[in-house]
């Protein structure tokens, strides 16, 4: 499941209607916030997160809400009758330090819960479970880390998520943004330290390919029309990249634009498009030789006339290659985009968008 991140201190919730509208059109179908309210004027959060969980179930998004004691008592609630904040739109809370097992165990039975995925203990767990913690209503869900260098590291999440699935619990990570980062620091959302500089849909591939992460939530406050495209499209099965073109007017860069898949019999060192050749794409057109230098990873290229029956060949390198004057190089994946090539496995669909 994807999410985004919706922060109560930010611009008022109604001006951010168009926003969740584009993301639950894209595929996002969860929210978080955070509820650790600064004493200053508690009311208005309330009335923002009562306006959150509206527009949540107008679009059809859970919306999971960060809560602490304090935060709790400012809005007017007490344990006994949290579950009021169910009526508000608020599906589940984030739980962490400072609130007892048996009463964790008890709103379980109430709403979705997410523990805090780095701190769980297996003799607190254990201790959930005879409280009565409802497992199949518990996530786990991890941190984002604002400062730099403090995230976590792909094989520290992979073993610790593998020990919660085995508990039975889902679990959840989350990405940076691209458009509105948040701040003070403004320097990404990760919970991945490698995702710090990485594009969100990079981040978010990498998470669903090698994190064992069932939910993936984007920490900051938004993301660029061109990263939801990517999210969009993969919706579709289909991973969207996005690269520059070396020559323009050309109907092999129009080409590109439709949908392609590797191969089946998957090449160690690119990527084919199964329909370049299969399917005729360029018709009886010749293709001359052009621009046939060293193919960086990431270049886009054409096999030229020279390579008799292999003319029309359409690949991506997934290393650096030698020039040859039988492939042409029109052009080139963008360096944010290079780490998504290893994921376009046999069989899988791509497709190019110039920029």
């Amino acid at each position: 499941m994807l999410g985004i991140s919706v922060y109560l201190t930010a611009e008022s919730i109604q001006d951010q209607e168009g926003y969740f509208q584009k993301v639950s059109e894209k595929g996002f179908k969860s929210i978080f916030t955070s509820l650790h309210i600064p004493e200053a004027d508690p009311s208005v959060y309330k009335e923002r997160l009562q306006e959150l969980g509206k527009l949540s179930q107008k679009y059809g998004m859970e919306l999971m809400a960060d809560i602490s004691p304090k935060s709790l008592q400012y809005l007017g609630l007490t344990w006994d009758h949290v579950e009021d904040i169910v009526h508000w739109g608020v599906t589940g809370l984030r739980i962490d330090y400072g609130i007892e097992d048996e009463r964790i165990a008890s709103l379980s039975t109430k709403m979705r819960l997410a523990l805090n995925a780095s701190s769980l203990t297996e003799e607190q767990l254990e201790k959930l479970v005879a409280d009565g913690l409802n497992l199949s209503q518990t996530e786990a869900w991890h941190n984002f880390y604002p400062r730099p260098e403090t995230g976590l590291s792909l094989e520290n999440l992979q073993q610790r998520n593998l020990w919660l699935k085995n508990k039975g619990l889902t679990t959840m990570a989350f990405i940076p943004g691209d458009h509105k980062l948040r701040g003070p620091l403004f320097k990404g959302l990760p919970t991945l330290e490698d995702h710090r500089e990485a594009s969100p849909f990079a981040a978010y591939m990498d998470l669903r390919e090698k994190g064992l992460v069932d939910k993936i939530v984007v920490g900051d406050i938004a993301l660029s029309d061109t990263a939801l495209e990517q999210f969009s499209s993969m919706q579709d099965g289909v991973i969207l990249l996005r690269a520059q073109a070396f020559v323009r007017e050309d109907p092999l860069t129009d080409i590109l634009t439709i949908e392609h898949t590797n191969r089946y019999d998957e090449a160690r060192d690119c990527i084919r498009s199964m329909e370049s050749r299969q399917y005729g794409l360029i018709g009886n057109r010749a293709v001359k030789p052009f621009h046939t230098t060293r193919r960086e990873i990431g270049s886009i290229t054409v096999d030229n006339e020279l390579y008799g029956r292999y003319q029309g060949e359409i690949q991506i390198t997934k290393t650096s290659l030698k020039p040859d004057e039988k492939v042409n190089v029109i052009g080139k994946v963008i360096e944010a985009d290079i780490p998504l090539l290893p994921y376009i496995k046999a069989g899988r669909k791509f497709k190019i968008q110039w920029v």
